[in-house]
């Protein structure tokens, strides 16, 4: 009986598949937003997106569709999208929500678990490391990331969703804040450490007060009312 025929030899990057073209565009949108390159109130083109990823221009039309539902831009027939900077209201509204959120979670955090404890330990110390390599995309996502491993912590997965559905604004707004104020890098990993030993010590109320503080702080920087 004849030998079956061998399968065809796989190529190692046969099962790397390349994203669809509108996620390309649409990812390349909003990580510029986010961390800043595209700065509110940009005017962005169908052709010149286009050309930067390298697409035709149907797909740059669908990303930029579902970024105009996500609220980061506001698109204009005939002219192009721009790029939504970032209102006092919206300001207020993610700080209201972050503190009802991280208080809580803040206070659930104690007595925390040792998984608790060391993981908070491993982002910090990534946010140093981070910071001190002066990449501020990196540092905002080490720093949301910090406070989402308390949140998640709460053992509340409805608080936990409503969280995530603010990391694209917290993330924006930590980039603003460290372009402004470049001394909040150091104050801010200071007071995730504060936190940290509110939490590992046991103090509930005591990390509740770092939170208030630290979350408190976001809505006068990227306002610019620091003095």
């Amino acid at each position: 009986m004849p030998a079956a025929p061998s399968a065809p030899a796989r190529s190692p990057h046969t099962s790397l598949k390349r994203p669809p073209a509108a996620e390309r565009v649409y990812t390349h949108i909003k990580e510029a937003v986010l961390d800043r390159r595209y700065e509110g109130g940009t005017l962005l083109t169908e052709g010149g997106l286009a050309d930067a990823v390298g697409v035709s221009r149907t797909p740059v039309r669908e990303a930029l569709l579902r970024l105009e539902v996500e609220g980061l831009i506001k698109l204009y027939p005939k002219k192009g999208a721009l790029v939504l900077a970032v209102s006092a209201q919206e300001i207020k509204d993610v700080v209201e929500t972050r503190l009802l959120v991280e208080e809580f979670a803040a206070r659930k955090a104690v007595p925390a678990s040792p998984q608790l404890i060391a993981r908070l330990e491993q982002l910090l110390e990534k946010q140093r490391q981070v910071a001190e390599a002066g990449d501020l995309a990196a540092v905002a996502v080490t720093d949301r990331c910090f406070h989402a491993e308390i949140v998640k912590n709460a053992g509340n997965e409805i608080l936990s969703r409503l969280y995530d559905q603010l990391r694209d604004r917290q993330l924006r707004m930590g980039v603003a804040v460290m372009e402004a104020h470049p001394g909040r890098i150091e104050a801010n990993i200071t007071e995730h450490g504060e936190l940290l030993e509110a939490i590992r010590a046991g103090d509930a109320e005591g990390a509740a007060q770092v939170v208030r503080r630290h979350v408190g702080r976001v809505r006068v920087l990227v306002r610019g009312e620091d003095r």
